[in-house]
């Protein structure tokens, strides 16, 4: 879990957002989500195949009126630990710390170092963390966007699929650091937008769309959210 370092939040939320971060995701360690059911009014529980958990999705996501409450999670963590580094970032930071072959403790403070150099602290700095997913692509799509764009940013996946850069997106649209009234994108990370005082949900969200319509205008790529907007 040590990958995990950091992210705010309670554990209720991890299964709602199936949270993740330098190369793992909640999903990958879960056993069980246990919910109240409004409509029974009864406690169940939820096997991780029962909870549609993908890209920072859930079917919890998608509950109104407080349909389900999660009530607690319960983790299935491997008998014999394994460092998880694929993580092209993750790697060479502990590679400048001179980990060869780092322990959990290493892992964790690596991540916490990335964390506190690249992520505002939402106690200091109003933000909800990453505002969009990172788009994912097939394999042509990907190989056209390479050709035009050779710095893009861009990850494997299986089934000759390909995760792109949301950050990389908005940076070569020139949007990193800019504010909109009280609303802006965070200077250390594209894909944060933040309120430096004061903005209204409406300044927001006007900020969120300027981002997808540029973005899209020049790359044809559509920023979904990663955060859950109500009353919108």
């Amino acid at each position: 879990m040590e990958n995990l370092a950091l992210i705010p939040g309670l554990t209720g939320a991890a299964p709602i957002q199936n949270i993740g971060a330098y190369g793992l995701e909640l999903a990958e360690r879960l056993h069980s989500v246990s919910v109240w059911e409004a409509a029974t009014g009864e406690r169940r529980e939820m096997a991780p195949e029962d909870c549609g958990l993908g890209y920072r999705e859930s079917v919890f996501k998608h509950d109104r009126g407080g349909q389900r409450i999660v009530l607690a999670i319960t983790l299935r963590l491997p008998r014999r630990w394994e460092p998880v580094t694929g993580y092209v970032e993750l790697e060479r930071e502990l590679a400048a710390r001179g980990c060869a072959r780092p322990s959990a403790g290493d892992i964790f403070d690596a991540v916490c170092a990335l964390r506190r150099r690249k992520l505002p602290d939402p106690a200091q700095l109003g933000n909800a963390g990453s505002f969009f997913k990172n788009p994912i692509v097939d394999r042509a799509r990907h190989a056209e966007l390479i050709d035009r764009f050779p710095s893009l940013v861009s990850y494997p996946l299986a089934g000759g699929r390909y995760k792109i850069g949301a950050a990389w997106l908005i940076e070569a649209c020139q949007l990193r650091g800019v504010s909109r009234g009280r609303a802006g994108v965070y200077e250390g990370q594209a894909l944060v937008l933040v309120n430096r005082g004061g903005a209204s949900g409406r300044e927001v969200l006007e900020l969120a769309r300027e981002i997808q319509e540029r973005v899209l205008a020049r790359f044809g790529i559509a920023l979904e959210p990663e955060v859950l907007i109500i009353g919108a």
